[in-house]
C-alpha cells in the first residue's frame, strides 16, 4: 500500500470517525415529540384554568352585585323600620297621654260621681229626719243622726249639704227659694 493510498484511507478513516451520522436519533425525535405534547398540554391546562377564573370572577362579581343590592334593600327596609318605630312610638307615646288624661278624668268623674252620690244620700237624709220630725218622732230623729257617720268634723249629710252649697253660685235663685245646709243645720237644732 502506498503512502497515498495510506494517507487516503487515513484520511477517510479520520473522516468517519468525525464525520456526523446523517440519520437523527430516534429517542431524540421522541423526546422532542413528548416535550412539544408535554408543552401544548400545559397551554391548554393554562388556558382552561384561564377560563375558569374568568367564569369564577364573573360569578363572583354577579354574586357580589347581588350581595350588594340585597344589602341596600336590607338597610332601605331597615330605615323603613326605623321609621316605621318612630312613627309607633309616637303614636304609643301619645296614647299613654290620652290613657293618663283619660285616668284622670276618670279618677275625676269618679270622684264627682261620689260626689253626687254622697249629695242624694244628704238630701235623703234631710228629708227622712224631716219627716220624723213632722211626724214628731224626735227620739227616732235624734238616733238617726247620731248613727251618721262624720266627715272632716261634721257628720256625713252636713259635709255633702256643704260641698251641694258651695258648688251653686253665689246669689243662686235655688239658695234663696231653699238652702238645704240652712234646714239641716235648723233641724239639728230643733233635735237638739
Amino acid at each position: 500500500m502506498s503512502n497515498i493510498e495510506q494517507n487516503d484511507q487515513g484520511q477517510l478513516q479520520h473522516d468517519a470517525e468525525h464525520e456526523r451520522p446523517r440519520k437523527r436519533n430516534p429517542v431524540l425525535f421522541y423526546l422532542v415529540i413528548l416535550f412539544a405534547a408535554a408543552f401544548l398540554l400545559l397551554l391548554m391546562a393554562y388556558f382552561s384554568q384561564q377560563r375558569a377564573n374568568q367564569t369564577a370572577l364573573n360569578d363572583l362579581t354577579l354574586s357580589s352585585n347581588s350581595a350588594v343590592q340585597t344589602l341596600d334593600q336590607i338597610l332601605a327596609e331597615r330605615d323603613a323600620l326605623k321609621e316605621q318605630t318612630a312613627a309607633l312610638e309616637e303614636q304609643i307615646a301619645g296614647l299613654e297621654a290620652q290613657i293618663t288624661q283619660a285616668q284622670g278624668e276618670a279618677v275625676e268623674a269618679r270622684s264627682r260621681l261620689e260626689e253626687a252620690g254622697g249629695i242624694m244620700r244628704a238630701m235623703s237624709s234631710l228629708n227622712h229626719v224631716r219627716a220624723l220630725y213632722n211626724q214628731h218622732q224626735n227620739a227616732a230623729a235624734r238616733a238617726y243622726l247620731a248613727e251618721l257617720p262624720q266627715r272632716e268634723g261634721v257628720d256625713e249629710t252636713e259635709y255633702f249639704l256643704q260641698l251641694y252649697v258651695s258648688r251653686l253660685p253665689a246669689g243662686s235663685e235655688l239658695l234663696e227659694a231653699y238652702n238645704p245646709l240652712e234646714a239641716w243645720r235648723q233641724l239639728k237644732a230643733w233635735l237638739g
